[in-house]
């Protein structure tokens, strides 16, 4: 049963409308995906069917693929806007030459049976090819590094070698960044920590050279006992009306326990002060020492 072009548009067809897609679709891409959902949705009840074009006239008419026939096909089947069968024919607007000058859509345009999909701006399969050979040695590096052979990426000897140089080079700066990093943390450690000794050290030094720590306090303990020990007593007090005096012209008392000697005898002795224990017996003395 023939659907008309009204018939699909409206919805009233008696069946699902069977709509053709096809095309090369070579490194399927996103692209590719959103003009086969554009297929499914150009009308309310779709069967989508999709044709993939052999290698062999892909390779004749416009140029060699990446991907196998196989790998293509599976790429589209995949995908979850494919179904089976034709009605329309869905693919760009865009006159499809192959070189030829003749659309090769022309004949199914004129017989209605071909709906326009929307290209998707910016992405195409020349595109990633021409992104793949722009970046190609950041991919044969990277392919290198995961374990494919220079035989497989067609790469010669010198180029095979200088891969994986850089690619060893790579490696060493990544290591070199990460122990930068590791210095950078232990280094922050460590000034975290030398800043709480430091404290310490500083609160230990206070309690002990502070105006009230503990050196202080023995410092100006042991200043006093020291200054206590250099100062001299007063002079003893003499009374000569009394005659209570000793044989050394001291009185009574003086004698008894430690007295000066009298101040005419200070200079032949450097004016240092002596004490002379005095032992008295009968009221003469008998013995003198010098303390």
């Amino acid at each position: 049963m023939r659907i008309t072009y009204e018939e699909a548009c409206s919805g009233s067809a008696p069946r699902p409308v069977r709509v053709y897609a096809d095309g090369i679709y070579d490194l399927f891409h996103q692209g590719h995906a959103r003009q086969l959902m554009q297929a499914k949705n150009v009308f309310p009840n779709v069967y989508l069917i999709v044709g993939v074009c052999s290698g062999a006239l892909t390779h004749s008419k416009k140029g060699r693929t990446v991907m196998t026939d196989d790998e293509r096909y599976e790429a589209v089947r995949h995908c979850r806007y494919v179904d089976e069968v034709i009605d329309f024919v869905a693919h760009d607007e865009e006159p499809y030459t192959t070189g030829s000058g003749v659309d090769v859509y022309a004949p199914l345009k004129a017989r209605g049976m071909f709906v326009a999909t929307q290209r998707t701006e910016g992405v195409s399969t020349s595109d990633i090819v021409a992104r793949i050979v722009k970046d190609y040695d950041v991919y044969v590096r990277r392919n290198l590094a995961r374990g494919y052979s220079a035989k497989e990426l067609n790469v010669s000897f010198l180029s095979e070698k200088k891969f994986r140089l850089q690619n060893k080079m790579d490696e060493l700066k990544e290591q070199g960044k990460k122990v930068i990093e590791n210095l950078d943390e232990k280094r922050v450690d460590m000034i975290q920590k030398w800043e709480e000794k430091s404290r310490d050290f500083i609160d230990t030094f206070l309690l002990l050279f502070g105006r009230e720590g503990r050196l202080s306090h023995i410092w100006n303990e042991s200043k006093g006992r020291i200054m206590q020990a250099l100062s001299p007593p007063g002079s003893p007090h003499h009374n000569h009306d009394d005659g209570n005096t000793s044989s050394l012209g001291f009185d009574d008392d003086s004698a008894r326990g430690k007295t000066a000697i009298p101040g005419d005898s200070l200079p032949k002795l450097k004016r240092e002060m002596y004490f002379i224990e005095c032992k008295r017996k009968n009221g003469q003395v008998i013995d003198a020492r010098a303390t």
